[in-house]
Parts: C-alpha cells; sequence; structure tokens
C-alpha cells in the first residue's frame, strides 16, 4: 500500500503579477506565499526550488540516518543542507541539480564507513530518485 501525501497551490492572477499560495496537507505550511517575486527576486515567501531542497535534504538526512541505525549505531548528529539549482533553458527553466552539504558527528564509526552510509543514502533516499539532476554530496565526518 502505497504512502500518499499531498500539498496544494493556488495561484491568483498571471504571469508575473500573479500571486500564489502553497499549502501542505500536515498543515506544516499553510497559505505560504509564492510567486515570480520569491522564486526570481528574494522577495519574502517560498518557491518550489526551496521546498524540493527541504524535501531532499530531510528525506537524505533521515535516509543515512536509518542506514546508520542499522549498521549498529545509537547516538549523533547529523545536518544536511541542500541547494538545488535551477537554470535558463530555452525559453523555460530546468532544475539541473541538488548540492547535499553533510555534517556529521556518529560515536563508534570510523570516516570511511560514514562516508560509504553517506553516499548510499544520496544515492537512494526517495527524493534522490525522484530527481532527474545531477546530485552531489559533500560530507565533513566529525567523529
Amino acid at each position: 500500500m502505497a504512502i500518499v501525501k499531498s500539498g496544494s497551490a493556488q495561484y491568483d492572477g498571471l504571469g508575473k503579477d500573479g500571486k500564489g499560495h502553497v499549502s501542505t496537507q500536515s498543515g506544516a505550511l499553510s497559505d505560504q506565499p509564492y510567486g515570480f517575486q520569491t522564486r526570481f527576486e528574494d522577495k519574502p515567501g517560498t518557491n518550489p526550488e526551496e521546498l524540493i531542497a527541504a524535501a531532499h535534504a530531510s528525506c537524505f538526512t533521515m535516509a543515512l540516518s536509518f542506514a546508520l541505525e542499522k549498521a549498529g549505531h545509537t547516538d549523533g548528529t547529523l545536518k544536511t543542507t541542500a541547494k538545488v539549482s535551477l537554470e535558463k533553458d530555452g525559453d523555460g527553466f530546468t532544475v539541473t541539480g541538488s548540492d547535499l552539504t553533510l555534517t556529521g558527528s556518529v560515536e563508534g564509526i570510523d570516516e570511511a564507513k560514514f562516508m560509504d552510509l553517506a553516499n548510499e543514502a544520496k544515492a537512494n533516499c526517495p527524493i534522490s530518485k525522484l530527481l532527474n539532476a545531477e546530485i552531489t554530496l559533500d560530507a565533513t565526518f566529525e567523529g
């Protein structure tokens, strides 16, 4: 049985003059503003790339957490930032990549094993699998 989560968006007006609002099923986002200005001009609000970056960072971090637990580790801290790139592509735009930056501190693991598990999580978390873009990982192991 599939787990289904939902999000919704409404856009009033058209093009650059339109104003949108995005919400999530859980209510974590509720009528958050988005539009041309929040996407291309750094106005307050959100945008699709920021939401994808948050989804990718959280998915990857959770996947690594579970992999570390499965490998027998019980405590640690993982911090991930994802930077999603949007580039001009002809008359439109394309999401071209997601750069993950990870800092991890996990007791009882060596750096090589940590990096192996991090790269496995990068390749196999569901959001990584969804994205049709280059995904990079810059990981720092702190012990």
